[in-house]
């Protein structure tokens, strides 16, 4: 097609929620609350896993890691939708869309790979607890940490590339919440099944790979802990991971709906809905799972709130 490298659609309309119109300034302020909470609550969890030596472990360490990931996941999206909804023009640049969609789906792969290091994690203590000390040193998890981070900014280069040489020629309404992939390919004015076959090969690939690996991993906790005698240790045990595998659900289940399918859309409603559960609810709930269901780090926010009142443990 001629002008193919052409891009003649310069910015896009964020269309957002459009029914809902007569409750943005609820919705605002609702998802402002939301985006203060989910970064003050990252934010306490990261650092008072950094500043409490007692935390210094590898799996605070990685929910660490995971609280700072959080962060950034949602500065990728919610600021802008912020803005979107007091603003009259809801407009985003192409390449602005372009890095929105590049770094959300980057720091989702990211977490994918890192929900997995985590589940590795606790396949050792729990199922390998002689050798975990000698494997799971300070220098592997960092290893992991990185590994996690250098691959989940890799995964979607090939995505952007093909789709930064779409022609975009005809509508520019995104009718999502926010810049990515599946509506980006309704927009182009040329044929994208080869766009839409290598969205859904990367996808499946990181989606169900890291998702059977995480299963596989707590399939064999499960009947490492049913071993276990004594009943106070298998309930330890159980809820040192119940926290892990409810991020772990309610993650993987809203992303592999939206992005393990070859349509770039299906309901538009439900792709705005679990498009809400992954990009803002999930990094909210992740602070509270993490630390209202965790005694230590509970009792490390104690500690540092009242520090000569509870020398203890």
């Amino acid at each position: 097609m001629e002008g193919y490298n052409h891009t003649k659609v310069v910015e896009f309309i964020i269309v957002g929620f459009p029914h809902l119109r007569h409750l943005q300034t609820l919705i605002f302020v609702l998802l402002l609350l939301v985006y203060f909470f989910t970064i003050f609550g990252n934010l306490v969890v990261f650092t008072i896993i950094r500043v409490d030596c007692r935390l210094h472990t590898p799996m605070y360490f990685f929910i660490s890691i995971l609280s700072f990931l959080e962060i950034w996941y949602t500065a990728t999206t919610i600021p802008k939708m912020l803005s979107n909804l007091v603003s009259e023009r809801k407009s985003i640049s192409f390449t602005g869309c372009l890095l929105q969609t590049y770094f959300f789906h980057s720091l989702g792969a990211t977490e994918c790979y890192l929900l997995t290091a985590m589940a590795y994690d606790r396949y050792l203590a729990i199922c390998k607890p002689l050798r975990y000390p000698s494997v799971m040193t300070t220098k592997m998890c960092a290893q992991l940490a990185a590994s996690c981070w250098v691959c989940g900014f890799m995964c979607p280069v090939t995505e952007v590339i093909l789709v930064s040489r779409l022609p975009f020629c005809g509508p520019n309404q995104i009718k999502h919440i926010f810049c990515d992939f599946p509506p980006l390919l309704s927009l182009a004015c040329t044929d994208t099944s080869i766009n839409v076959l290598v969205d859904f090969a990367v996808n499946a690939f990181i989606i169900l790979v890291t998702f059977s690996f995480i299963m596989v991993s707590y399939a064999k906790i499960i009947q490492t802990v049913l071993k276990i005698q004594t009943a106070e240790s298998r309930q330890k045990a159980f809820s040192t991971c119940a926290s892990h595998l409810t991020v772990v659900f309610l993650f993987f289940g809203s992303i592999t709906f939206m992005y393990v399918r070859m349509k770039t859309s299906y309901s538009l409603e439900y792709d705005r809905a679990f498009a809400v559960i992954y990009a803002v609810l999930t990094p909210l709930v992740n602070p509270i799972i993490y630390s209202l269901r965790n005694k230590e780090i509970l009792r490390a926010i104690k500690r540092k709130i009242h520090p000569k009142n509870l020398l203890g443990p």
